[in-house]
């Protein structure tokens, strides 16, 4: 049988743990080319040689999606491997939380900076990739699905105490994933949009077991209160965290042909549950 993503060329951003690394090894699955990005370069190296080990064909690309020019950079990378860039997935991100009336302009800019900016800085510089191909396609009577799958989260669509930064980055990238469906659509771009719940991921651990990302040679604590994660938990219908395989699945749906119809949605991934 066919692979579903056979002879594509993926970007993942924030592919080397959790969520990005099971879409990475899932894509490679379907016969994908993948550019395994990551901040840190030991898990983006680590997640693109497994790929390799099962017989994949994988590369990383290690960096800061919010730095100006990762974005030309990376897309640069792939097709200058590849030949071509056909999926872009924008995952990456994490969380700095605070109360509306405590949070810092650091903390916002922050979020919305990695959340909203660097996937519209990514979807630019996949111009030529997306759109000038099209044309080109187009006039040699042939037809190419690309696709654009964008990460959000229940906040970005009820909001969530806490994280007025994060929400506000979120429902953006809500609002950036229905223009892009417009714009593009005569390019046959598809772009869609994943709205995750509780996803058990090092994001959602507890927030006591003290895991931090460095950003900006700066430590910030990442996590849930495990007196928060505890409510949490019991609010989902299927009392249980989703993970990482099972919301990959919905990013894959996204990236294959079986959406090649699909555009401009938003996709709640929860478990039954929603703000």
């Amino acid at each position: 049988m066919e692979k579903m993503l056979s002879d594509k060329v993926a970007i993942i951003t924030g592919s080397g743990r959790g969520i990005g690394r099971a879409v990475a090894l899932m894509f490679a699955r379907e016969g994908a080319k993948v550019v395994v990005s990551d901040i840190d370069a030991e898990p983006a190296e680590e997640t693109a040689a497994d790929i390799k080990r099962a017989g994949g064909d994988s590369m990383a690309y290690v960096g800061d999606v919010t730095v100006p020019d990762f974005a030309p950079g990376i897309v640069k990378a792939a097709a200058d491997n590849w030949g071509a860039v056909h999926v872009i997935v924008n995952n990456a991100g994490f969380t700095w939380d605070a109360m509306v009336h405590k949070m810092t302009e650091e903390q916002w800019d922050k979020i919305l900076d990695l959340h909203l900016k660097a996937p519209f800085r990514i979807i630019q510089a996949a111009k030529p990739y997306f759109c000038d191909e099209a044309k080109q396609e187009k006039a040699r009577g042939e037809t190419v699905s690309r696709k654009i799958i964008n990460i959000s989260s229940i906040a970005g669509v009820g909001g969530n105490p806490g994280q007025a930064n994060y929400s506000a980055a979120k429902a953006g990238l809500v609002g950036l994933t229905k223009t892009i469906s417009k714009e593009w659509a005569r390019y046959n771009v598809q772009c869609n949009c994943v709205a995750f719940g509780f996803i058990d991921t090092r994001l959602t651990q507890e927030k006591e077991k003290g895991i931090t990302v460095e950003s900006e040679a700066q430590k910030i604590a990442i996590g849930v209160p495990k007196a928060h994660r505890d409510i949490f938990i019991k609010m989902i219908p299927m009392g249980r965290p989703g993970t990482a395989e099972e919301a990959a699945g919905t990013i894959l749906f996204f990236a294959s042909p079986l959406s090649d119809y699909v555009s401009g949605q938003v996709l709640v991934v929860g478990g039954g549950f929603s703000m």
